[in-house]
């Protein structure tokens, strides 16, 4: 089955077909490094960090760039506040976001390129939009004549008798119309700045991103990506200078995630009602927020609550427990001569999982309703294990195989998957549970409950059973 991705462009899903066969080249619009990251930027580099997974899941190889804006207004603003150079003040907010994405599990992106690495790149750009026509130099920096290009709007639909409305020019500015955008800004007094064709000056903010990804990923690319509040004006923008430097169309699906809410408020730090990623990893693992985002479809709004949160945790340990579950029973299963009634549910309902899984991601990446088909397998898994006195490892290993899956594209369950080496840690357990055995025979109850509760503080928890002892790993 074909890929199906919403295109914000024409508003429609499209069957996803990439420029190059077998390739994509993906373009995410990355932070302004002015500050740390909050719960609503991770709520966007998940959604593509997933979207990358699945692609490469499918066979795809991506080519992925994310850029860094390490000079901006707000940087400026920022480091005059706290005293410190932009240039460090941005570097150290950097560092900080790629902490938190690693901390995430977000996989890297392939290029980061940062803006002050590519100012001759920039003003290479700008000059060739001068030369065209839809460029001029205004008292203050050049700027891009809206009106010159006739397609804008047709990303975010605003029309340009709208942007007029009650708009003017500010005294000081030296633009034509009210909404024409910097391309270049000439430089104010303690301000960083470049040597430019204009006079020293830095760069607006829209013509890096066309700069970093035509320079990286070509004049036209298959996927561009960001939040919804970047579709106007910054994408609409974008598209703008980029079709009227190259002549020819130059991204063909703009994905965007929704907003993340917060009592029914976008999540912003203009609004202050942001929560930071240190702050939420402080109180949750990594993996639960990672679930708690795929728990709704990308483009639709997510509420931030403290019991969604919960909520999004308890799922998280349901499916770590079956995972246990699963390996506990491989200990007793056995090879397959025979199946019965029991088996044959199990399977069917595992394929069926992976149908659904793969019908789901296939229609515009649609986490929310694969993640049904995730706890579909939970549950039949379980059930099972229960029904049966010895299973069938064939059937357990169709399970952990589609547990595979899910880690390989949600991002989950990694560290349960990565290979230990042999006899380290399930031996030392397996130790300890022979000595705690003794110790109870021996009626040294305090001792052995000490060992249990001590384990347990270690996210490993004893159960006793009519036929032993077996031990599961516990997210704590």
């Amino acid at each position: 089955m074909a890929i199906r991705v919403y295109n914000t462009l024409t508003r429609e899903k499209e069957e996803f077909r990439p420029i190059r066969e077998g390739e994509v080249r993906m373009y995410v619009c990355g932070p302004t490094v002015y500050d740390y990251t909050h719960l609503g930027h991770a709520r966007t580099y998940i959604a593509f960090d997933v979207i990358r997974r699945y692609l490469e899941h499918r066979g795809y190889t991506v080519l992925m760039v994310m850029n860094f804006t390490d000079i901006d207004d707000k940087i400026i603003r920022r480091a005059r506040e706290t005293g410190e150079d932009p240039k460090e003040l941005a570097e150290r907010f950097l560092r900080y976001f790629l902490e938190d994405m690693s901390a995430l599990k977000v996989k890297p992106a392939d290029i980061y390129p940062r803006v002050t690495e590519h100012i001759e790149d920039i003003i290479d750009f700008v000059r060739k939009l001068e030369e065209r026509g839809y460029a001029y130099e205004g008292s203050d920096g050049v700027y891009f004549e809206v009106a010159k290009f006739r397609d804008y709007g047709k990303l975010s639909g605003v029309k340009l008798e709208e942007l007029r409305k009650g708009a003017r020019v500010e005294p000081g500015e030296g633009k034509r119309n009210p909404e024409d955008f910097a391309l270049w800004k000439k430089a104010k007094p303690g301000e960083p700045k470049w040597e430019s064709p204009w006079g020293e000056g830095r760069p607006g903010w829209h013509i890096e991103c066309s700069t970093m990804s035509t320079k990286y990923l070509g004049e036209s690319f298959d996927i561009h990506g960001g939040g919804n509040d970047l579709i106007f004006p910054h994408h609409e923008n974008e598209i703008a200078q980029t079709e009227a430097c190259t002549g020819h169309r130059w991204v063909n699906y703009w994905l965007h995630t929704g907003f993340l809410m917060v009592n029914g408020e976008k999540m912003s730090k203009s609004l202050g009602n942001f929560v930071t990623i240190r702050e939420m990893l402080e109180r949750y693992d990594p993996e639960v927020i990672r679930l708690f985002v795929l728990q709704r479809h990308y483009r639709s709004p997510l509420d931030y609550t403290e019991e969604g949160m919960e909520h999004a945790k308890n799922n998280l340990e349901r499916l770590y427990n079956t995972l246990e579950n699963i390996r506990v029973a491989m200990e007793k299963a056995e090879v397959s001569f025979r199946w019965g009634k029991e088996e044959f549910e199990a399977y069917e309902a595992i394929r069926d999982a992976r149908e659904k899984f793969y019908a789901a991601m296939d229609d515009d990446f649609n986490t929310a309703e694969a993640l049904k088909a995730v706890f579909e397998v939970s549950g039949a898994v379980n059930r099972y294990i229960r029904e049966v006195e010895r299973p069938k490892e064939s059937v357990l290993r169709k399970a952990l195989e589609f547990f595979k899956t899910i880690s390989e594209v949600f991002g989950l369950f990694e560290d349960y998957f990565r290979e230990r080496k042999a006899g380290d840690e399930e031996a030392l357990i397996g130790l300890l549970v022979d000595v705690r055995a003794k110790l109870r025979k021996e009626r040294n109850f305090a001792l052995a409950d000490e060992i249990r509760a001590r384990l347990r503080e270690l996210g490993v928890q004893l159960e006793d059973t009519p036929e032993g002892t077996v031990w599961k790993r516990v997210r704590v």
